[in-house]
């Protein structure tokens, strides 16, 4: 399981969290290994069955102000069954002052506690969304993302097949590039977003041109951080010998991080307008989320006529007898 370091934590977000460290730079040490958040309201009174002190622990104006409503003796007490089990941190919201008794005991226990400065839902759901994309599942694959009709396509398939020529082409149709070469997938309340695995720029890589930048070529309108992927489509070279799907009645699917999304193998050969062609897969999606599906509807028509012909066929049968 994945595990974030406090050091690591404040020094990427201490800027979007507006944090700062209340306690000695040694509890930095300590790692995060929860992708939940809590507001241990029930602990701070004094029930800890069930307490999730494995997650980072929210404390905003409600849990500040019962803390300050104890007496010393009592807070002390209470504090030292809370900072006994290994919490990863506190933070506290809104700036609040946080008793000094707190700071004291978490040093001595080796707990870390963060001020800030935002707001504590606006904090809260912060969190929850960093902490959300750190602990997602996700892997790497080569390929390039498109986002075409407002789909994401995943265009695959082995080097030099023409993945990043046909995503410029796209581009130039007026659709958007969001990553080429590599793709980091992202599992995300069941649905798979792919996006870069830099923060450089969306740069791609043309044989026989070198690297161009999209962004710069053809303007912020052209690309996107991040999207959704509906289907992948795996670029092959032409064969003779093989049987490629012709009507549309098999919907193939492919399983990433667990999740099942159509997937069209693809054959390209000199002079075959693959980008259009991505344009077509990216619209009969949308058709397919509608309600329609062409395959289908063609088979039906075609029953429908072979039905019709048959009757007719067999009222001839009875005349003519």
């Amino acid at each position: 399981m994945k595990k974030i370091k406090l050091k690591e934590f404040l020094n990427t977000k201490k800027d979007i969290f507006s944090l700062s460290l209340l306690t000695n730079p040694q509890t930095l040490e300590n790692l995060i290994s929860s992708k939940y958040v809590n507001r241990p309201g029930l602990a701070l009174s004094g029930y800890f069955e069930r307490f999730p002190f494995e997650r980072i622990q929210l404390l905003g104006e409600t849990e500040i102000s019962y803390l300050q409503s104890m007496s010393s003796e009592k807070l002390y007490d209470r504090l030292k069954e809370l900072l006994i089990f290994e919490i990863p941190c506190f933070i506290v919201s809104k700036g609040l002052s946080v008793p000094e008794q707190m700071i004291y005991l978490a040093d001595e226990m080796n707990v870390a506690i963060f001020s800030s400065k935002l707001i504590t839902d606006k904090l809260f759901h912060a969190l929850r969304k960093y902490l959300e994309d750190e602990f997602a599942a996700s892997k790497t694959i080569h390929g390039t993302l498109v986002d075409v009709f407002g789909q994401g396509l995943l265009l695959t398939g082995s080097s030099g097949i023409g993945k990043s020529e046909c995503a410029l082409d796209l581009v130039e149709r007026g659709h958007r590039l969001i990553t080429d070469d590599v793709v980091k997938i992202i599992l995300r309340d069941g649905n798979l977003h792919g996006t870069s695995t830099n923060d450089y720029g969306h740069f791609m890589e043309i044989r026989g041109i070198g690297l161009v930048d999209i962004e710069k070529m053809f303007g912020i309108q052209a690309i996107r951080i991040q999207k959704r992927i509906d289907i992948q489509i795996e670029l092959m070279p032409w064969q003779d010998n093989m049987d490629y799907e012709r009507i549309g009645l098999t919907d193939n699917s492919v399983d990433i991080l667990g999740v099942k999304i159509p997937i069209i193998y693809l054959p390209v050969s000199p002079g075959k307008n693959v980008s259009v062609i991505m344009e077509v897969v990216a619209m009969n999606h949308i058709l397919k989320m509608f309600g329609y599906d062409a395959a289908q509807e063609y088979t039906r028509r075609l029953q429908e006529e072979l039905k019709r012909k048959s009757m007719v066929k067999r009222a001839l049968i009875e005349d003519n007898e």
